[in-house]
């Protein structure tokens, strides 16, 4: 595989059921089953691996009321990826389901946006509707790391490596950021928050956690500038995800996905 190509899969270590009330501001009259998938991502070639996100451990999901469905650890492990020799981590935002599992990689350089570190830390944090989706303890961790010089910051948009750029959207978060990794197929946008469902994309609807609302949908017309289409872009929590995608492996149906295979069509609205 070229340098600039990469294998990308969706790897969901967890679960939250929920109605589709709490996962719109407003609401929404019909308030059917919608509920959350937790997803970490892995890009990788013959160079390097690159892992999107850590999200939480057995202590973030107790702190949470989440349910495991499969450690992080076992994702990867599931991927032949061993967490300890992983050198690049991108954090896309700080929230607690994904910069936790403090200590899975020891020896990875923390890539993340200037501005969730400055927000995630600054004054907006001392208000509790604003501090809630942030583990303190996560947040900590990711300041020692500082120190030990093992965060790389970016300030808006960057490429990370060849094929693989970040692009500070923000609106969920301060400093969210996806990205967008040339595959065989074309470019693949992991939106990773910028729209936690295809639905809040497609309709044009916010998720409740939100710094900015202006902010999300200029990051649903960010997104759709970077993909050449809809099943090019993947949301952050979204079970279709897992339903759309091919599995890596038949062992792995409906927990590891392969992003860089097509998609079957979205289902209609």
């Amino acid at each position: 595989m070229s340098d600039h190509l990469y294998e990308a899969y969706a790897i969901a270590y967890g679960r939250h059921d929920r109605g589709a009330a709490e996962n719109f501001i407003g609401g929404d009259p019909h308030n059917g089953p919608m509920p959350l998938n937790y997803y970490v991502w892995v890009l990788r070639n013959a160079q390097r691996t690159v892992v999107v996100d850590t999200g939480f451990d057995e202590r973030g999901a107790r702190l949470r009321g989440r349910t495991i469905t499969n450690p992080v650890r076992d994702g990867l492990a599931a991927l032949g990826v061993d967490p300890g020799a992983v050198e690049d981590v991108v954090i896309t935002h700080m929230h607690y389901d994904h910069a936790g599992n403090d200590g899975l990689f020891p020896r990875a350089r923390f890539h993340l946006q200037d501005s969730e570190m400055g927000f995630a830390t600054g004054r907006c944090m001392c208000h509790a509707g604003m501090n809630h989706p942030y583990e303190v303890e996560d947040v900590v961790a990711m300041v020692r790391r500082v120190y030990a010089g093992r965060v790389w910051f970016h300030a808006g948009d960057s490429q990370l490596f060849p094929g693989i750029t970040l692009h500070h959207v923000g609106g969920h978060a301060r400093g969210l950021q996806a990205l967008r990794v040339e595959t065989r197929r074309g470019p693949v946008v992991l939106a990773s928050d910028t729209a936690h469902h295809f639905a809040h994309l497609r309709q044009r609807r916010v998720f409740p956690t939100v710094d900015s609302v202006a902010d999300v949908f200029a990051g649903y017309d960010r997104l759709e500038a970077l993909a050449p289409g809809l099943d090019y872009i993947v949301p952050g929590h979204d079970p279709l995800v897992t339903r759309l995608y091919p599995p890596h492996s038949s062992a792995t149906a409906g927990w590891i996905s392969r992003l860089d295979a097509a998609p079957q069509p979205l289902p209609a609205e």
